[in-house]
């Protein structure tokens, strides 16, 4: 099994047992308020103790993961900054002599023992590294419109964990969520990439995907063209099964196990007008089908790569 994989694998089974632990902890402390006294004695040692456990199955199972500039590798040496160094040592409370999991820009994992505690980095020294084998064999770029409410944080999260690299807002005409001023899109933008790191982390990504500033539809086309394989994603008439659009694919392309590069464009709530169709239509792109079935705008990216990591990952 995968170095990443294992790990992602130990990380379940540890959120696991210490979600089991704090079930635990607020049933006794609930029971401390609402029952006799015999409950509330000993409390504190309780919680010592629940404290103490959790810690203990954290370190037995956990290898906390950070991505890197290529420019924070040099030597043998890793330096961590920012908040990921304040993570470390304050939050994490780690040591000297303990590990940690850092990533590249390239999709390479290196497995460190940190040996230098500074006030704002901290210093690992490498053990190993590898191409880490959880990153795809696609290059994927999300093309999302805007849609309503907080949907783009479970859309960002949902698709880093699906093994996207790049994913692009646009606005398109039937958004109810407008483009309106720099400074506030700025902003959007910080908390996106932070969604999508805590994902990256989290899922056992190799590479950080990139959360790109939100554009006009015009661009969105443009640039999704670039990509070798187009996928307009439409629920209206005049489309073509994805199954079927990726069996032509691999019929034109025997001696290729995936396309290097594949966009995926996907509307928002009230979906593409038929002029925002007829453009992307014009600029090469494939309109495809989903299913039988309408999905929602916050679903329909995740089910879409699910179906390229099923077709192009998975029987490799």
């Amino acid at each position: 099994m995968a170095f990443c994989s294992f790990f992602s694998q130990k990380n379940s089974e540890v959120d696991g047992s210490v979600n089991k632990i704090d079930q635990k902890a607020r049933k006794v402390v609930k029971n401390a308020l609402f029952h006799d006294e015999k409950y509330k004695k000993g409390i504190d040692e309780l919680g010592k103790m629940l404290y103490n456990k959790s810690n203990s199955i954290r370190q037995e199972g956990f290898m906390p993961r950070f991505f890197v500039r290529n420019d924070q590798i040099a030597d043998g040496i890793v330096t961590v900054m920012g908040d990921d160094a304040h993570h470390i040592s304050r939050s994490l409370r780690m040591a000297a002599g303990e590990q940690i999991t850092v990533c590249d820009a390239d999709g390479r994992e290196y497995d460190c023992v940190l040996t230098d505690f500074l006030p704002d980095r901290v210093r690992a020294s490498v053990c190993e590294s590898r191409v880490c084998l959880a990153e795809p064999p696609f290059f994927a770029h999300l093309f999302q419109a805007l849609p309503k409410g907080d949907k783009l944080d479970f859309i960002i999260q949902k698709a880093v964990e699906c093994g996207v690299s790049r994913i692009t807002t646009f606005e398109s005409e039937r958004c109810v969520v407008r483009l309106k001023d720099v400074s506030g899109e700025q902003k959007k933008r910080e908390r996106r990439e932070r969604i999508a790191l805590e994902a990256a982390k989290q899922s056992g990504r190799g590479r950080l995907p990139d959360v790109m500033p939100t554009i006009r539809y015009d661009a969105a086309i443009e640039a999704a063209t670039q990509c070798e394989l187009a996928l307009f994603c439409y629920e209206g008439a005049e489309t073509k099964p994805l199954g079927s659009v990726l069996n032509a694919w691999q019929s034109e392309h025997p001696g290729q196990a995936a396309p290097k590069s594949i966009s995926i464009v996907i509307g928002s709530e009230g979906g593409f007008s038929p002029r925002e169709v007829e453009q992307a239509r014009a600029k090469g792109m494939i309109p495809v089908g989903l299913g039988r079935r309408i999905l929602r705008t916050e679903t329909a990216a995740s089910f879409v790569l699910a179906c390229l990591v099923c077709r192009f990952e998975l029987t490799v």
